[in-house]
């Protein structure tokens, strides 16, 4: 991929989807939904690191900016798609970024979703109270 290319890239868990934009000659800023990382999630320091643990973990991810655009789910799950969408767009820098993101699991999608409700029962795996007599 040369400097002048735009990749983009998206990213999921749960029910949250993320895509991103990933423009050279940045400074590895991250934005999501038009507001900067830290303001999106609230200060929460966890959801910071887990959205930026590719950007991280590959030094030459840090001469891109990334615009990113995440709907639906929690904080949580936006947190980790954002994250699956960063680390997808920065695999495709090349081989060596492919194999830092693999090597680290950022690349697997998290595949756990929530269970479905049954019928004929309050919750998915939940009982109504039984009663003998």
């Amino acid at each position: 991929m040369s400097k002048t290319d735009k990749s983009k890239a998206t990213g999921r868990r749960k029910t949250s989807v993320a895509q991103v934009k990933m423009t050279p000659n940045g400074a590895g800023a991250v934005t999501v939904n038009s507001k900067p990382l830290a303001e999106f999630f609230r200060g929460c320091e966890r959801y910071q690191l887990t959205s930026n643990a590719p950007i991280v973990a590959f030094e030459a991810a840090k001469t891109y900016d990334y615009a990113v655009k995440v709907n639906g789910g929690g904080i949580a799950s936006q947190a980790g798609a954002v994250r699956h969408a960063i680390a997808r767009a920065v695999a495709a820098l090349g081989d060596e970024a492919r194999k830092v993101t693999k090597r680290a699991g950022y690349l697997t999608r998290d595949s756990r979703m929530v269970e479905r409700k049954k019928p004929g029962q309050p919750k998915a795996r939940r009982r109504f109270q039984f009663s003998k007599r």
